[in-house]
């Protein structure tokens, strides 16, 4: 099977728990200092931690940087926010 080409990478790149680039990010859904929550090309993605940034937006290439301590991240294909 051939997957949709138009379809950005997505990828995780973690540094010591700290410092983080993730491409393939559609949209910001949410964040502050203990959650971020992003929809990305493979689900909803939550990073929780302390401290957390974001640093750099830039879904015209669909990546996001992140800064704090990363404790977890949880993927979900339901559709994450405030009220669910």
């Amino acid at each position: 099977m051939q997957e949709n080409m138009s379809a950005k990478t997505h990828r995780i790149l973690l540094l010591d728990r700290k410092q983080g680039n993730i491409s393939g990010v559609l949209d910001v859904v949410s964040f502050d200092e203990s959650i971020v929550i992003l929809k990305t090309e493979q689900g909803d993605l939550q990073v929780k931690g302390k401290g957390l940034h974001v640093t750099r937006v830039d879904l015209g290439k669909g990546e996001v940087d992140l800064e704090g301590f990363v404790e977890t991240m949880d993927y979900s294909k339901k559709r994450m926010g405030w009220f669910s």
